[in-house]
């Protein structure tokens, strides 16, 4: 009787838009509580960590991912104004970054380029459709536009956002590791090859380490986003 009272209850909280935003702060407090507990290891990111507490939760009450996103829409909202309050950083950083917006921009055409003709060369290599090759290109830039992009160019949206997801992810968890056994020091650069490399979830862990280092990866993160609309249509014809 007690469990069928508290399968009834869960029935009604369910429906609740105030349950998924709940569930969501509450998975992502844990998460950074468990993220400080061990030392800030890029390997328990409160991202990657919240987002499994979540599916598992959602998995073993058998609760829809639309009846979730129904409170979890309000912080989806947020990143809006978010990605705009980067501006802050930024301008606190302008005076550097005057005098390096030529080395700037190369490296973010230039990594905008090599990300995408990496993965479709790999993608071919591997034996992958045309489709998958088409979903591939984007995963470099943020989600809403990696979508888009690839819906343009035929590919798959869906598939197109796990990979963003995951792209983001490993570069957040690895990426630091990476730079720092390159015994690369600049914050600068390690934030430009953050944003380029790892979009939103790696400025995220850029501005854990450092203010500047976050504020040239939100930089590079924007910029590239733009630059990837440009140039990975072309690209992509040229290539596939």
């Amino acid at each position: 009787m007690a469990n069928q009272d508290l399968s009834v209850i869960w029935v009604y909280l369910s429906t609740s838009p105030l349950t998924g935003l709940t569930l969501t702060l509450m998975a992502y407090a844990m998460a950074f509580r468990l993220y400080q507990h061990f030392n800030n290891s890029a390997l328990l990111h409160p991202v990657v960590v919240a987002a499994t507490l979540i599916i598992g939760f959602l998995l073993m009450t058998n609760t829809s991912y639309e009846a979730y996103f129904e409170g979890g829409q309000f912080v989806h909202f947020l990143l809006g104004p978010a990605t705009v309050a980067l501006a802050i950083p930024l301008y606190q950083q302008w005076s550097k970054i005057k005098k390096l917006w030529l080395p700037l921009s190369i490296t973010v055409v230039s990594g905008v380029m090599l990300a995408g003709f990496s993965a479709i060369v790999i993608a071919q290599v591997l034996g992958a459709s045309i489709e998958t090759q088409l979903s591939l290109a984007p995963k470099s830039v943020t989600a809403p536009v990696a979508m888009a992009i690839s819906e343009q160019l035929n590919g798959l949206p869906s598939l197109t956002a796990v990979l963003v997801v995951t792209t983001g992810i490993l570069g957040a968890v690895i990426g630091t590791k990476i730079l720092s056994l390159m015994r690369i020091k600049d914050d600068a650069v390690k934030g430009m090859a953050m944003g380029i490399t790892a979009h939103g979830i790696g400025t995220a862990r850029a501005f854990q380490i450092s203010k500047e280092m976050g504020a040239f990866s939100g930089l590079a993160m924007a910029t590239s986003t733009f630059v990837t609309a440009l140039i990975l249509p072309w690209l992509v014809a040229l290539m596939v």
